[in-house]
């Protein structure tokens, strides 16, 4: 999840101007709140994209799940699978150093079987939410103990999880926008080729899971999708086990909405599986008829590009619910970018989604 601003792109097209063109020059007003029929049994998004065996997935917040029982029942009757927001980052599960705390993961994979639905683990190799210790002793490890503790931290964690988790996000955000690779402590540390060694352990600790890497703005065009295509091009050609793409998919209604169905399809001929890992669709607050109309034209674009590339087998959206949202701490006035509002009540962003999946006819099965 990514905690920057995106490169700045010009201003959505016709799509997301279906409400008049004059409302928008002068300030169109802010809308009225407006529910939408949150769909059930048959016509849930789940059941709705299994048709095309697509996975229709949402981050939880562990803190409302068993807490909070419509936050329950939407994350179970509505998702066929559940990434967790946090607590499988490395400061959730080493807080300090070699005492492990599962409790809060074990909880949601326990929900995840109990509810019949897979896992994403996110993430293992990350430059941001490390443990403290980690970030202490980080400036004085040499190359080879940097390397013992990522390849422990790996082991540790896919170890404890073997064969409950379906896909995960191996290495997250490894590139800068300008396509050069991050100067964090891995690469500082272990050099460029710890991408490579993250996916070889991950591999050996299940082999069974699917590994990706995982980025934001490479759905655009530009020097860090270069960057990332030609980074797992290279894996790939040097047999590294990396089995798919995640494209976080984190839009703004400021900006275009991104050609994923062409990129999708540019890394599925490498022979990798893609994903939209962590959607959402931000705008400035309050949201306007203009504004809510790029939000749908955004969830509704997004989600046909997945259905319409057959190595696309899951579309994630970074939680559901307003009132938990990561955006408005991050980005000041903007927000409502997700499906459900703050009362958890299901927005007309809800409909479009699931209209896409009920008129899907045609689509590659996966």
């Amino acid at each position: 999840m990514p905690a920057r601003l995106r490169p700045a792109r010009r201003r959505l097209g016709a799509v997301a101007l279906t409400a008049s063109i004059t409302a928008a020059l002068l300030g169109a007003p802010a809308l009225t709140a407006s529910a939408a029929t949150e769909g059930s049994g048959s016509s849930a998004l789940k059941a709705l994209a299994a048709r095309s065996g697509l996975k229709i997935g949402t981050a939880v917040n562990t803190d409302q799940l068993g807490a909070n029982a419509r936050y329950d029942a939407i994350t179970r009757d509505q998702f066929s699978s559940v990434t967790p927001e946090n607590v499988m980052k490395w400061d959730a599960i080493e807080p300090q150093r070699g005492e492990l705390d599962f409790a809060a993961a074990d909880e949601l994979v326990a929900f995840a079987k109990k509810n019949k639905q897979l896992v994403r683990g996110h993430t293992l190799v990350w430059y941001n939410q490390l443990p403290q210790w980690l970030v202490d002793i980080g400036p004085s490890l040499t190359k080879q103990q940097a390397t013992q503790i990522l390849r422990q931290h790996i082991r540790d964690e896919m170890g404890h999880f073997k064969g409950k988790i379906w896909q995960w996000d191996v290495v997250n955000e490894a590139f800068e926008e300008d396509g050069t690779l991050r100067n964090n402590l891995w690469l500082q540390k272990i050099g460029p080729d710890y991408i490579a060694k993250a996916f070889r352990w991950a591999h050996e600790a299940d082999p069974k899971a699917l590994l990706f890497y995982n980025d934001y703005n490479i759905e655009y065009g530009g020097p860090k999708q270069e960057a990332t295509y030609a980074l797992v091009k290279q894996l790939k050609k040097d047999r590294v086990p990396i089995d798919g793409v995640g494209f976080q998919t984190h839009l703004d209604t400021q900006y275009d909405i991104p050609d994923l169905q062409s990129t999708m399809q540019r890394f599925a001929k490498l022979g990798l599986k893609t994903a939209e890992t962590e959607v959402d669709v931000r705008t400035t607050l309050p949201v306007t008829a203009v504004e809510q109309s790029a939000q749908k034209a955004g969830y509704s674009e997004t989600l046909q590009a997945c259905l319409l590339v057959k190595a696309c087998i899951s579309y994630t959206v970074w939680g559901f619910g307003d009132a938990y949202s990561w955006i408005p701490g991050v980005f000041p006035g903007q927000g409502a970018a997700d499906l459900y509002d703050e009362q958890l009540v299901a927005k007309p962003l809800y409909t479009s989604v699931q209209t896409v999946l009920r008129t899907a006819k045609g689509v590659p099965r996966r």
